[in-house]
């Protein structure tokens, strides 16, 4: 147990940093970077500055709440645009795209296809077959209004987003 003895703190904090950013990448989260980066500064303190180890300690901690601190107050003030802000949220993409009612729907429930798939639908008694309007939805389910015809042009409305 000699090595452990001789083991300098400054590459001790180091190696710690390093582990904890491959652990970040092993496990994402964006936290354990931050905790990296205070690792990874007080190595290079305890390099420059030679302190023991408590006061290594205490510059950890406080280094690694500035560190969490500053990263959240980033992402809260700027938080990151999506180009698609719906991409994981299929339910929200459906509002506005149309269906054909598959079971009909009756006391206010039934099942509606839409593209390759069928879900189930609350709105106005309706039967199978009819086209409907996606106005919304309840948790997994739904909410459809039926899809009235121009009465000039005899087309379908578009879609609204």
């Amino acid at each position: 147990m000699d090595w452990l003895t001789d083991l300098d703190a400054a590459w001790a904090w180091v190696a710690l940093g390093l582990a904890l950013a491959a652990f970040e990448m092993v496990v994402p989260g964006v936290y354990l970077i931050w905790l990296a980066v205070a690792a990874l500064i007080t190595g290079a303190l305890a390099f420059v500055f030679d302190v023991g180890l408590p006061l290594q300690v205490v510059e950890f901690v406080f280094l690694s709440l500035i560190a969490v601190y500053t990263a959240r107050r980033m992402v809260t003030d700027k938080p990151i645009e999506s180009s698609d802000p719906m991409l994981n949220n299929r339910m929200a993409r459906l509002v506005g795209q149309t269906g054909t009612v598959a079971v009909p729907i009756e006391h206010g429930e039934g099942r509606v296809n839409q593209g390759d798939s069928q879900w189930p639908a609350r709105g106005p008694e309706l039967p199978a077959g009819a086209r409907v309007r996606i106005i919304g939805f309840d948790g997994g389910t739904l909410v459809v209004e039926p899809l009235t015809l121009l009465a000039d042009e005899g087309t379908v409305p578009p879609a609204q987003a």
